[in-house]
């Protein structure tokens, strides 16, 4: 067998397991609901440049802050690294 089958086949078994309920040595990363007006506000960025600097549209930006809508898949995991390390996340972002 090819390393690749064997990693799909291996990834498949876990997945198998997984939805039987056997979720030993899984982790599951559940991103936290994240105040995106307090943490621009805490980068100390105007919305425009937030939205310029992360490809967020200002229009989305505005919604999000003003909770018509909650940001969710990877713009959600983009928001919980800024809140974590802001200044890594644009040092990465500026290279």
């Amino acid at each position: 067998m090819s390393k690749v089958f064997k990693s799909i086949n291996q990834g498949l078994k876990e997945a198998i397991e997984y939805s039987k309920g056997n979720q030993k040595g899984t982790k599951e990363f559940r991103p936290k609901h994240i105040d995106v007006k307090k943490l621009r506000r805490r980068i100390g960025m105007s919305q425009t440049e937030f939205a310029v600097s992360f490809g967020i549209s200002l229009g989305t930006l505005r919604h999000w802050e003003r909770g018509d809508r909650y940001p969710q898949g990877p713009a959600l995991v983009l928001l919980n690294l800024l809140s974590k390390d802001p200044n890594k996340v644009l040092e990465v972002l500026n290279k």
